[in-house]
This record gives C-alpha cells, sequence and structure tokens, in this order.
C-alpha cells in the first residue's frame, strides 16, 4: 500500500496539469511548513474510513495480524535481496543512480508568458508609459500589462466615484455664493507615477489574444499597447499585500501603501494589514527626490520600508526614501505569502545551469533565474555552486514539479537597485537610459546572434553588456516555424541588420525587428517624423471633419479641410479618392499624441523660405509663409509649423486702407509676413503683412545699426502735429523730429518754419537721440551750434571704448555722484560735477536735463557698464593753452595744507558740511571752521550743490580724511600745522621772526612751527655777500620758503630761500591766493556780495549750508563700505517709510537727519564749542552786565529751550525717550543720530530695542521701526541682511504691507531690477489683492514698461476674485490717465461705464480723469450721457454740482449757464414723470 501511494505521488507529479488546475491551486493557502499538491489529498481522503475517529479499526484481529505478517515478510525478502546484488555491477549501479537523484533534484527554469499568467498571480512590473486613464507596465520575460486608473488604489477609486457627486455640490455652492468645499482634489496618474517606476502588483484578468479594449487607453498606438491589452493589473495594496501579517512588518521589510488621510505632520498610509496604518512623517517624504517639494494625495501610492512598529501594534512608522526602499533586506517571513514581489532577499546559489541559476532563498524556499536576469556572458563563468547573492523577487511560480514554492528571481543590475536601465561603460558619468540612446525607429548595423530559442526567438549581441530580443515572428516577412541554433540563416554567431521597434526595461533589452519590409519603411513612429518635410502618402479615409493619409507603416496623418488646397473645396470627395497618392507637408508633430498633421496647400509645400516651428526660429526681420485661421476687428492671427501662431496688427495687413480684414484675408489663405517684434517671455510674435511685399524698402535691420549719438541726414517726408517725420539717408528708417527744436536750431518762429519746409527737403546736422526698434523709428534732434559733431560709426559699447575718447549723449537725469548721461541704449555715463568745467563760477557744473553734451571719457568702470566723463576743456582738449582756476583733484596727494580750494556742497550734517573737491576727494567743514562768529541757525545758510571755497587744514592720507575751514587766515581759533603735517620740498609761506649773524628764523604762516635758514641758504651766488643779503631782511617780512629737512624727533626743521628753489608758477599761485584772501571771502562764493553788504551792518551771517546726504568716501576701514553704499543711494531719502522729494516739508519725517560723521567724540567737541561760542558771544554783545546775572539769564534760556531744541547727543534723545517710550519718530532719528556717527551696529540695536520697547498696541509705531530697519539695511547692510530683516518684518506685520514697503524702499533707492523682483514676488504670494497689482501697474507705467504694465491687466484678473475685477480695471485706467496714454484709460472706461452704467461712483471717476485732461467738450458730452439716465435727484444734484464746478473752473460763464438750465429742465422733467 505505501508503494502504491509513492507511484501515485510520482504518477500525479508528472502528469500535466490543466491551466485551471493551477490557478485553483495556487489560490488556496499555503503555508512555509507543508505545501501539497491536489493529488495526495484525493489519496488521503479516500484512506479516512479505514481510520475512523477514536482510533477504531473495521478488521478483524486476525485480519490484522495477517496484514502485519504479510508486510513483514515483504521487508525481509526486499533486504535479503539487496544482500544477494552482483558487488560489479554495484558501483556502476550506484554512479547512475546518483545522477538520477542529481537530476531529479535541478529545478527546471521557465519562461514566463502569456498562457503561465493566471489570476491572482503576483508580479513585480515597471513602468513604461502614463497614459491619463491607465498604466503600460514592463512584465519579466518581454511580456507587458496595463493596470486601469480604477486598480491604483482604493482611495483614488473612491475619488473618482465622488467626482460627479463634488462637480454638481460646487455648481450648489456657487449658485448660493457660498465658498468653494474642501474636498480632496484627485490626482492625475502622471503626479503619482513617471516612466521607469518599479510597482508591485497582482493580476485580475487576463483576456485572450485579439480581444478588445477594455480599460480606456482607446485606439492603440504600438505593439507595448496591443499586448498589455492582455493582462489586466491591480496595485491595490489590500490586494497586493494580502498575506501579510503583523509580525512581518519589522524593520527593512518593504511593502505598497496608500495615502488614506494627510495630517498635521505627516500621511497616514493604509497597508491593506488588518487593522494597521502605517505614518509617513513629511520630513521623511521629503526624503524622496520624487515626492521632494510637493505634497502627496489621498489615493497616492507610495512604496515604503518599515521603520518600527508602535508599542500598541497599530501604527507603523515607515520612511519613503529611495535608499531604505531599495536596500531593505527580507531576512524572516511568517508565511510564503509573505513574500512579496520586489523584496530584496537573500539567496543562495544551488545549482548553475545553461539556461540559468537554481537558488535557495531565506533557508527554505527555492527559486529559478533565467538568463536574461543574468549577467552577460556564459553563465557557468560567472556563478558558482554555493555563492551567496543578493536578489529581488521577481514573481510566485506555480508549483508544477515539486510540492514547494518556488519563486522567479532577478539578478540584473538595474532591477536589484530599483533604477532604469542604462547603457555605456561602468565608470562612464555620461550613461544614458536604454530609450535615450536607442530611439525607436533607430537602425542598428550589426547585431550578433548569441542565443537561440527555438520557438521563442533570438538574444543578439548590440554592444558590450546590452542585448536585444527579436521575436521569432520578427526574424522575417516570411513565416518561420522554428529557429535553429547550429544551422539556417539565424544560427549563433551570425551578423544582422535590425531596426529598435520598442522596448523591454524590465530584462534591460531592446524590441528589435529584421523583417526587410520595416527596415525599409522612413516612419517607424511618429517622433521620427520632422516638421517640415515633404512626403508622399495615401489616401486612407475622407469624413466631414477631415483626410486621413497613411506616411508610412503604422504612422498616419491627418490633413484639415482648411489645408486641402489654396482655395475652400466645395467638393473634395472628387479630388482625393481612397488609395490615391497625395503630396504633402509635415505642419504639425505631436509626439506625445502621436498626431501628425499635414498641408496640401501647394504655396507651404513649394515655398523655399525659412519655416517657424519654435519661438527660437522666429527672428525679427525674417519673412516666411503663414495661414490665416482667426480674424478679429483690429488684427488677423496667422499659424506657422508646430501650432506657432502670430499677430498681423490691421496697420500692418496692407500698404492700403482695408475695409473688411475678411474679405481680404478669408480664413485658410496662405500669406507672406516678416517678423517685426518677438517677446520671449509672453511668447508673443507680431508679424506684417505690409513689409512682406517685395516692394516694400524695409528699415527694420537698417535701425540696428542706427547708435544713439550717431549724425545723420534725411529728407522731410511727412508733417504731422508738432512733428516732422524724415526718411534718413541712406538707411530708409523713419525719424521723429520736433518744430519747436528745429525753430529754434534756425531761429525763426515756428509758424514762419511751418509755412518754409516742404515735403522732400534735405535737413543735414542731426543727432540720433533715441530709438524704437518695435516700431521701427528713432528720434532726432539738431545738434547744438557750440557743439562739435561727435562722429561714432561703430556703435559704442562698454568693451570697445577706450578713455581719452570723445562721445556723445544727453543728460537723463541728476544723481548723488553727478550727471547721469546716456550714450547707448545700453551704455551711461556719470559726469561729477568737479568734471564739469575748469572754472566752477563761470562754468555750468550742473546741466539741465534732456540736455546733449559731449564729453571725454576718463576712466571705463566694466563691473558697473559705466563710464567716467569729463567736460573741463583742458581734458576735452589739451593742446588749447588756457588757464585753469580749480584743478583736478584726484587723490589727496593733489591737496597741500594752507592751499585755498574750491568745491561743492555735497551734504549738510548736524555737526558741519561735506564739500566735493574731486570725483573721489570729499571734505569735511566742522560748524566751529564755518564762521568767524557764533551763528545759531547756521543751516539756513547753505543749500546744496553750493560753490564753497576755504582752506585746507589737513590731510590725513592714511584715515582719507581732510578738514577745511571758511574762517579768515587770522583767527585764533583755526587749526594750526603740525610738524608732521610737512614734508621736505614743500613750499610754505613763512613770516621772519628773528635774524642773527648765521641765518633767519622763520615761522610758518597758520602755525607755531619755526625753524632755521641757514645763510649759506639765502643766495645761488657762493661769492654773494651772505652779511649783506641778511640785513636786506627785517622781523616780519613774508617769504616764501622751501622745507630742507625734518627732524620729528629734536623737533627741528631748516628752511632755504635759493630762487632756484622755486619756480614762476609758486609765486603765481601766492598770487592768486592773496588776491583771493583780499578780495574774496572764504566760504559760499556766489553770496560773496551779500556777505559784504550784510558784514557791515550785522556781523552774524557770513555763509549758508548745505543740505547733507550723510556720505563720505574716503573713511576708514571700517567706514569704507558704509560709503560706497552711500554713494550709490540718497541715505536722507532712502531712510523714509514713503518716498518723496520734498526735503523743505514742516511735517515730521522718519528720515536721517543728517550725513555721515567719523566719530562720536568729535560731535561732542562741536557741541562743547558751539556752548563756547555762545557764551562769549553774548559776553561781547552785553559788557555792562554783571556775571552773576549772566549766568542766570543763560541757566534760564537753555532750560526752556530744552523742550523745543534738537537732540543733540545721546543723553539728550534717551531722556526725550523716557517721556515717550512709543514714538516711532524719536526712535528713528535716534538711529538717524548714530548712523551720522557711523555706528551702524548700534543704530541696528537701537531699532530692536525700540521693538522691544513700544507698546504692542502700537502696531503702526512698531511697522515705522520696521521699515526704518529696512531702510537702514538696504542703505548700509548686505542683500542677505537685508532679506533676513524682511523677512522677521513680514512675519510681525502685515506681510502685504512689508512687502509692498520693500518694493518702494528699492524704488526709490534706484535698485530697478530688486524693485521689479520684489513686486513680482508680492503678485505671486498676494496674487489676490487688487493693491498689489494695481501698484506694480503704476510702478512699470512711472518707468516707462507699458507693454508689461498693461500685460498685468489680464493676469491680474486671473488671479483676484471676480467681486474686485471691476476695481481693479478702474485702478489700471486711472494710472493709464496719470502715467500712460489717456486714450487707453478712456479706452477702458468706456468698457466699464457701457456694461456698469449704474455705477455712479465709476462715472465720477472717469469725470474726474477727463477733467484732468483740461478737455470740456468731452467732459460736457459724459455728464450729458450719464444726466441722460434714470437717477435719484439726490444724485443728479451732485453731478450737476461737480459739473457746475468744473464749468467755472475749467470752462466760461456761458457753459455754467448752460449747466444751470439743464438742471432746471433735468428737475421739471422728473416732476412730470413723477
Amino acid at each position: 500500500m505505501v508503494a502504491g501511494s509513492k507511484r501515485g505521488l510520482e504518477d500525479s507529479a508528472g502528469a500535466p496539469r490543466s491551466k485551471k488546475t493551477r490557478v485553483e491551486a495556487k489560490s488556496t493557502k499555503r503555508t512555509a511548513a507543508s505545501f501539497k499538491s491536489p493529488a495526495p489529498r484525493l489519496n488521503i481522503a479516500q484512506e479516512e474510513v479505514d481510520f475512523p475517529r477514536g482510533g477504531g479499526t473495521s478488521l478483524t484481529p486476525l485480519e490484522v495480524k495477517a496484514i502485519r505478517a504479510e508486510a513483514v515478510k515483504e521487508a525481509d525478502e526486499e533486504l535479503f535481496n539487496q544482500t544477494k546484488r552482483d558487488r560489479r555491477k554495484s558501483d556502476v549501479k550506484g554512479k547512475k543512480q546518483a545522477d538520477k537523484n542529481a537530476k531529479a533534484e535541478l529545478v527546471r527554469i521557465e519562461h514566463l508568458n502569456y498562457k503561465r499568467i493566471a489570476v491572482g498571480m503576483r508580479l513585480f512590473g515597471q513602468i513604461i508609459s502614463v497614459e491619463p486613464l491607465a498604466l503600460i507596465v514592463s512584465l519579466p520575460n518581454q511580456l507587458f500589462a496595463h493596470v486601469p486608473v480604477t486598480n491604483i488604489t482604493s482611495q483614488l477609486t473612491q475619488l473618482l466615484e465622488n467626482m460627479d457627486e463634488d462637480a454638481s455640490m460646487a455648481s450648489d455652492e456657487s449658485d448660493n455664493e457660498a465658498g468653494p468645499s474642501r474636498k480632496s482634489r484627485v490626482p492625475e496618474l502622471f503626479e503619482i507615477f513617471r516612466v521607469g517606476q518599479y510597482v508591485r502588483s497582482v493580476v485580475t484578468a487576463v483576456h485572450a489574444a485579439g480581444s478588445t479594449d477594455s480599460f480606456g487607453l482607446g485606439r492603440t498606438r504600438d505593439d507595448a499597447h496591443k499586448a498589455s491589452m492582455r493582462v489586466e493589473l491591480s496595485l491595490v495594496p489590500q490586494k497586493v499585500n494580502e498575506g501579510v501579517v503583523k509580525a512581518d512588518l519589522k524593520p527593512g521589510f518593504t511593502l505598497s501603501s496608500a495615502v488614506k488621510s494627510i495630517e498635521d505632520h505627516g500621511y497616514i498610509l493604509d497597508f491593506g494589514v488588518g487593522e494597521i496604518s502605517g505614518f509617513l512623517s513629511f520630513k521623511d517624504a521629503e526624503r524622496e527626490p520624487s515626492t521632494a517639494g510637493k505634497q502627496l494625495q489621498v489615493g497616492h501610492l507610495v512604496e515604503v520600508c518599515v521603520l518600527k512598529l508602535s508599542p500598541n501594534g497599530r501604527t507603523c512608522n515607515v520612511t519613503s526614501s529611495r535608499d531604505s526602499v531599495r536596500n531593505g533586506l527580507l531576512s524572516e517571513v511568517s508565511n510564503v505569502k509573505s513574500i512579496l514581489p520586489g523584496e530584496l532577499v537573500q539567496g543562495l546559489i544551488t545549482a548553475v545551469q545553461s539556461k540559468g541559476l537554481n537558488l535557495q532563498i531565506l533557508g527554505f524556499f527555492s527559486g529559478t533565474i533565467d538568463e536574461f536576469h543574468l549577467r552577460t556572458g556564459p553563465v557557468e563563468d560567472n556563478y558558482k555552486i554555493g555563492q551567496k547573492v543578493r536578489t529581488r523577487v521577481l514573481y510566485d511560480v506555480e508549483p508544477s514539479t515539486s510540492s514547494a514554492p518556488r519563486f522567479a528571481l532577478s539578478l540584473a543590475n538595474h532591477v536589484v537597485s530599483l533604477t532604469s536601465k542604462r547603457v555605456g561603460d561602468a565608470g562612464d558619468d555620461d550613461q544614458s537610459i536604454l530609450q535615450d540612446a536607442f530611439p525607436i525607429g533607430s537602425i542598428i548595423e550589426t547585431v550578433k546572434v548569441i542565443r537561440v530559442d527555438t520557438e521563442r526567438g533570438l538574444i543578439v549581441e548590440i554592444n558590450s553588456g546590452l542585448e536585444g530580443f527579436v521575436h521569432i515572428s520578427q526574424t522575417s516577412d516570411d513565416h518561420v516555424p522554428s529557429l535553429s541554433p547550429t544551422s539556417g540563416p539565424w544560427k549563433i554567431g551570425t551578423i544582422h541588420r535590425a531596426r529598435v521597434t520598442g522596448y523591454h526595461p524590465l530584462d534591460g533589452l531592446l524590441q528589435l525587428t529584421m523583417r526587410q519590409s520595416i527596415l525599409e519603411q522612413r516612419f517607424l513612429q511618429v517622433g521620427e517624423v520632422h516638421v517640415g518635410e515633404v512626403i508622399k502618402g495615401t489616401v486612407k479615409k475622407l469624413t466631414d471633419s477631415a483626410l486621413f493619409v497613411s506616411i508610412s507603416g503604422n504612422v498616419d496623418g491627418v490633413i484639415w479641410p482648411t489645408h486641402y488646397a489654396e482655395i475652400a473645396l466645395k467638393h473634395p470627395q472628387k479630388r482625393f479618392k481612397p488609395g490615391g497618392s497625395i503630396k504633402c507637408r509635415i505642419l504639425v508633430v505631436d509626439a506625445e499624441r502621436k498626431r501628425v498633421v499635414l498641408t496640401a496647400k501647394k504655396t507651404l509645400i513649394e515655398s523655399r523660405l525659412p519655416i517657424i516651428s519654435k519661438l527660437e526660429d522666429a527672428k525679427i526681420g525674417l519673412i516666411t509663409h503663414a495661414v490665416v485661421f482667426k480674424i478679429s476687428e483690429k488684427s488677423l492671427q496667422v499659424e506657422f509649423f508646430n501650432n506657432m501662431k502670430a499677430i498681423v496688427p490691421i496697420r500692418e495687413a496692407s500698404e492700403t486702407t482695408v475695409s473688411s480684414l475678411s474679405g481680404t484675408f478669408p480664413i485658410g489663405k496662405a500669406v507672406q509676413v516678416r517678423i517685426i517684434q518677438v517677446d520671449p517671455e509672453t511668447s508673443r510674435i507680431v508679424a506684417s503683412i505690409r513689409q512682406a511685399a517685395q516692394n516694400f524698402q524695409s528699415a527694420i535691420t537698417a535701425i540696428q545699426d542706427v547708435e544713439i549719438g550717431n549724425s545723420v541726414e534725411g529728407a522731410v517726408s511727412e508733417f504731422q502735429k508738432d512733428k516732422i517725420v524724415i526718411t534718413l539717408h541712406p538707411t530708409q528708417v523713419r525719424a521723429l523730429l520736433s518744430l519747436n527744436n528745429l525753430a529754434n536750431r534756425r531761429g525763426v518762429t515756428l509758424a514762419n518754419l511751418r509755412t518754409s519746409l516742404k515735403v522732400g527737403e534735405k535737413l543735414s546736422d542731426l543727432v540720433v537721440t533715441s530709438r524704437n526698434p518695435e516700431k521701427g523709428f528713432v528720434l532726432v534732434a539738431t545738434k547744438p551750434k557750440e557743439k562739435e559733431a561727435v562722429l561714432q560709426k561703430h556703435g559704442l559699447s562698454i568693451d570697445t571704448v577706450q578713455p581719452g575718447q570723445v562721445v556723445g549723449g544727453r543728460v537723463i537725469r541728476h544723481v548723488r555722484q553727478g550727471a547721469l548721461v546716456k550714450l547707448t541704449a545700453r551704455l551711461s555715463g556719470l559726469l561729477h560735477p568737479t568734471d564739469t568745467c575748469d572754472d566752477y563760477e563761470a562754468g555750468s557744473p550742473f546741466p539741465l536735463a534732456n540736455s546733449v553734451i559731449k564729453a571725454t571719457v576718463i576712466s571705463v568702470g566694466k563691473d558697473k557698464r559705466q563710464l567716467t566723463l569729463s567736460t573741463r576743456p583742458s581734458v576735452m582738449y589739451p593742446d588749447q593753452v588756457k588757464p585753469v582756476e580749480d584743478k583736478v583733484i584726484n587723490d589727496l596727494n593733489d591737496l597741500v595744507v594752507g592751499a585755498t580750494v574750491r568745491g561743492f556742497i555735497k551734504s549738510v550734517a548736524e555737526h558741519g558740511l561735506f564739500v566735493m573737491l574731486g570725483r573721489n576727494v570729499d571734505a569735511r567743514v566742522q560748524i566751529k571752521e564755518l564762521f568767524d562768529e557764533f551763528v545759531k541757525d547756521w543751516k539756513s545758510r547753505f543749500t546744496a550743490n553750493q560753490l564753497v571755497k576755504g582752506r585746507v587744514l589737513s590731510v590725513d592720507v592714511e584715515k582719507k580724511q581732510v578738514e577745511l575751514s571758511f574762517r579768515s587766515g587770522d583767527s585764533k581759533e583755526s587749526s594750526l600745522l603740525k610738524l608732521t603735517d610737512l614734508t621736505e620740498g614743500q613750499k610754505v609761506d613763512a613770516i621772519v621772526k628773528k635774524i642773527e649773524d648765521y641765518g633767519l628764523f622763520l615761522e610758518v604762516e597758520g602755525s607755531k612751527i619755526r625753524g632755521l635758514c641757514h645763510k649759506s641758504e639765502l643766495s645761488d651766488n657762493k661769492d654773494a655777500d651772505v652779511s649783506l643779503a641778511l640785513r636786506s631782511f627785517r622781523e616780519g617780512d613774508r617769504v616764501k620758503a622751501n622745507v630742507l629737512s625734518i627732524d620729528v624727533g629734536r623737533r627741528r626743521i631748516s628752511f632755504g630761500l635759493k630762487p632756484s628753489y622755486f619756480a614762476e608758477g609758486d609765486f603765481a599761485a601766492e598770487e592768486e591766493a592773496d588776491e583771493d584772501d583780499d578780495l574774496v571771502p572764504l566760504g559760499v562764493v556766489e553770496d560773496v556780495s551779500e556777505a559784504d553788504e550784510e558784514e557791515d551792518d550785522n556781523n552774524e551771517n557770513v555763509n549758508e549750508e548745505i543740505d547733507s546726504e550723510g556720505e563720505e568716501e574716503e573713511a576708514d576701514d571700517d567706514e569704507d563700505e558704509v560709503m560706497k553704499v552711500d554713494t550709490a543711494a540718497d541715505v536722507g531719502n532712502q531712510f523714509r517709510g514713503i518716498a518723496t522729494k520734498d526735503t523743505a516739508s514742516s511735517a515730521p519725517m522718519l528720515e536721517l537727519a543728517g550725513g555721515f560723521q567719523w566719530s562720536a567724540e568729535q560731535s561732542e567737541e562741536h557741541d562743547e564749542i558751539s556752548a563756547s561760542s555762545s557764551g562769549d558771544d553774548d559776553e561781547a554783545t552785553q559788557p555792562g552786565k554783571k556775571k552773576k546775572k549772566r549766568r542766570k539769564q543763560i541757566e534760564q534760556d537753555l532750560t526752556a529751550d530744552l523742550h523745543t531744541k534738537v537732540p543733540e547727543s545721546n543723553a539728550d534723545f534717551e531722556r526725550m525717550l523716557l517721556g515717550s517710550p512709543n514714538s516711532s519718530y524719536l526712535w528713528v532719528q535716534y538711529m538717524s543720530f548714530q548712523l551720522q556717527l557711523s555706528e551702524v551696529d548700534k543704530a541696528r540695536e537701537i531699532a530692536h530695542r525700540a521693538l522691544r520697547t513700544i507698546n504692542f498696541r502700537e502696531e503702526q509705531e512698531k511697522l515705522n521701526i520696521w521699515i526704518a530697519l529696512l531702510n537702514l539695511e538696504n542703505v548700509y547692510g548686505t542683500e542677505e541682511t537685508l532679506e533676513t530683516t524682511f523677512k522677521e518684518a513680514a512675519r510681525h506685520n502685515d506681510s502685504k504691507t512689508v512687502h509692498l514697503r520693500l518694493a518702494a524702499i528699492l524704488d526709490q533707492s534706484e535698485k530697478l531690477e530688486k524693485a521689479e523682483e520684489q513686486y513680482k514676488r508680492t503678485c505671486k504670494k498676494f496674487g489676490h489683492s487688487s493693491k498689489v497689482w494695481t501698484l506694480f501697474g503704476e510702478y512699470c507705467l512711472r518707468h516707462g514698461e507699458r507693454e508689461e504694465a498693461r500685460n498685468l491687466l489680464p493676469r491680474s484678473l486671473q488671479s483676484l476674485e471676480k467681486r474686485k475685477h471691476l476695481k481693479t480695471i478702474s485702478k489700471f485706467a486711472q494710472l493709464e490717465y496719470k502715467f500712460g496714454d489717456p486714450e487707453r484709460g478712456k479706452t477702458i472706461f468706456e468698457g466699464i461705464v457701457d456694461s456698469h452704467p449704474k455705477r455712479w461712483d465709476l462715472w465720477s471717476i472717469y469725470l474726474d480723469m477727463e477733467a484732468g485732461q483740461e478737455d470740456m467738450s468731452s467732459v460736457r458730452h459724459l455728464f450729458d450721457r450719464v444726466l441722460a439716465q434714470k437717477m435719484t435727484s439726490h444724485k443728479a444734484k451732485s453731478f450737476f454740482k461737480k459739473w457746475l464746478e468744473l464749468e467755472r473752473r475749467l470752462g466760461d460763464e456761458e457753459g455754467a449757464t448752460v449747466v444751470k438750465e439743464k438742471a432746471i429742465e433735468w428737475t421739471q422733467r422728473a416732476t412730470n414723470s413723477g
């Protein structure tokens, strides 16, 4: 009986089994301990009768004994026969038996095919295509499958089912004007999956070959789509993870999961494993590159790796890190179903076969690896028995030859590492993926057959490490029943030509074909078709909507009716017959949609002009063909190749006036156009049909050669209102010239010029001042009479301009460093006031804006792309010898202590003035050096840019500091020269103090330095009588001496008076200085006469003040950085919350009261000097009063002045802040005071202290401090500190307000690029705010960017709520009136009042805007329109009142009378109708 049972098992194991039986067997529950086939279960069921429950039996005791005896006898016979075997044959027979057992232990390696795939089988695959409603997946052994959108996750399916319900609810809520309901958005498949991603799946259905499309892919596009239709998969974690239990969820276990919900700190995941949920933190989700930066949606499928299981066993922490999922190793499982496809396991090679390997995994289960998932080369050479490898599970094989579970595994590098197959050398960084290295349609000239599967196909070698698969049906156009590895045309080692038709990404193979018919095809797929190719096709089918043409193989194209011919065909079926040949041209290629659009228009087919298929092809001036596809009232829209479109304005449609565009240019007409404008940002192309005509001489290309500053000539071609149109020769470029400019140049009146000027008259001596390449014209002006022509035959650029070159340009505006001169569109220069003329008093240091000047280039700043210019005659015309009143001061070495210099007041600080002496040299004048006597209100005496004259007191080259004095030379309080201030060889003025026999003792003027001039240094004549020379001097004589030597240690100095030590210039300079000292006092040069007159009557006022801008470029190391910032920005204006240029405003502003100071100690010194001067002045004016009484009076004055005077020290500010701790004005003034002392860090500290001190309820006061801090960082800080401060300010205040304030600050400091970037940043963050968009629009219009401003309006309407649209449109219309084109603003308002006639507020705004244009006829017309509508008497009264006020202000008395009459008439009409 045992033997019978054994034979039964062998028969059942060897017999073939049906598919149905295998599928059912696989669906049963299997364990690692036991797995029995169905046949043994049947035998057990038959023997259950002989073994009833309880251990009883149906046999009699006698029968039992007989059976036992028979069994013992059979066992003895078997043992006896074994011992009687022939010993000579025992070795041979034993060897055969061992071989038989070894063969029995080998597991057959089988390939997966569509017949072996059964429902419930779990497979590992790789996505090759993401369709809108399905995924296409690559399976092992060159198979394909699809995953419908309903089989992704149960959560995604639920969202899809609720879509209709959500849509209806949303429509109901919109009808009720309620907010939108917050439902989970349904993610698209391309948001969840990517091509090349690996997925775990389970088979849900297998269709027969040739079955219809059942999952929504629509028309099949290629072989992979067709093949994938046979197998339907599911990725739902509940199905894929079936069999996984809680005990399997150990660290390192990987599985697929679905996002169930989104919580505060992460995602709740659904494993489909009992009641256990997963938790994925946002931080862990960010580690995955594919999900970094975006939030996962409910229904998203995520591959995760287990980190730990919570103690309660209900939550499992996981990570989606790619490295964790890739390296998660499965070491033990609770049952066989816990082994999921895609798991990485440790395997032991148990057998090496020619077609693959046998392995043992997890210590018990067997597995196989076929040759497709091994390294290339002989299997026996690459792998050895007993070798341990890490392998990845592909699918579970239905057991057929053994009772143990078996798995198909992979050792392919790209599968184990979960990456895409790459082609190239192993160490090469430029490895490309399979699809990029060999696109579909590529022809491979030589492939070598390396393996042959008789029934399946060929394995060929393409290059080292890359193989391809040729199915048996693709080896030849003829039927091939089988393949032979040793004979025939496809035997191993033969070389063939093949073509790529697809990919098997999971196997890492190329799908190839050797069929000659396919090799000869021109196109294999849509991606190979190139736009613009002329081809011949075959008509397949003609429908009412399109014509379908076969191009090559499976590639078809479509021709739309507008492209059937040059004209519209009434009967296209007569021209296009199925099967007929047709010549056409590729118009559009859409590789994603697998669509090719053709054209049969003869004009396009035969066109030799360049085509436009992408934006980069559209070059200005390019002429090409296009087709009209849309017509509007004022423009045409034409289409190029590949869906590129352009607009043709009505003015560019024809040379003559076109009454009807649709009649002249019907839809479908082929036209020739010229590209005249391209905007890369908006992808907008403007074309012209008029300029593409052969007889049109275009000036578009010629305008590129016309640079600003060029001298041109031309002829008058047209008259306009206040300009004339000139055609320049020989470029034919149109130019505009102002009639006023030409009249001034000719010295005639405007009326006489209009009478005398004729069309065709030639004009010369014109200079280009501006150009507009977009509209094709330039602006010109007549050359100034006093200026010479500045010829610039070759355009100026920062690379071609050289120092010393003479250039011409137009003064744009004045900045802190001088006049900004525009030379070309991309090149500008800076003209410092000290570089304008050789005589500051007689010249014009500040040229007028918009004036054209000629200058010499001093230096070229390539980093800032800016030139330094000079208009000094001595620089421009060095050959002409003319006296230079004010020499150029380039650095501190050009200054001499005691010399008199002139300069311009740069700024007024709290403690003195700053004077510009040169481009890089500034000097300071302290308060004590301004006047010879005390003047209390000294600031009112000075203004910015005043010309002043002073004496150099000291020059500190190391600290880069210069001190000046406006005081007279005999002042006792003026600063004295020191010995260290003198240098050897210096010429000084001295006074003879004492005469000795051996020489003269001299004292340097303006100091107490005395030295000896030895008698040997009096004359160059050695034979002269020195004693006679000594007697010629008298004490008190003034002499010019030369410093011979200085001994600082012994404090000795030696002088020389020899004539050879001096030149004529030394004495000439002295004479000039003497004249200046005698005739012109120091101080403000312009007010000299007034000062002389006032000096006789009142000895108080001498000089005037200068506005401070708080800047000192030549400071020490710590201050140098601050000075560089100051040169680019106006501290006084920058330190305000709101932009203003009115510095005389009486209202207190949050600003810096003064400029930069070197140190606080000097400030205190000035305070003491000022106080002492005040005391001395009082004493001098009241000599008769008692000292005690005078001191008491002074104390009373100071006490009364404490509440009104401006704080001048830290103590003053601290005292005032004690009384007003919440005053942002005081805090900001305190910050300003510190900045004047260059204490930038202390100013920051005060700002933060203010933020801590001000009460939290005072939000506006705190905002003022933040704005002041932003201004400080903008001027003195770096981009990093400004950004940090900005972010903090946005967190502590209204974020939108801070964003807008920063944009305004950057705009005020003329950092236009950063300001525009900030506005864009604000619009992106606060797109729902109408104020943000209107302020951005105002910014663009103020800076001349009209097109950018106008493009903002449609962009803003897309972001704003509908209720804000009207307000925004109205604001933009008002901006057009103020900064743009009033006609455009009028057009916008007309549209508003036309659609909203009852919005009286908008009517009022419209009327105010029109009134601002001072056109009363238009205003009257508007009032007539608005009053013609029905309204209340109260509203009508307000309109009539406004009308009457405007008539009195802008109109006349007659108009006012008419208004009154109309008001009475309206009232009577309203009364009668009532």
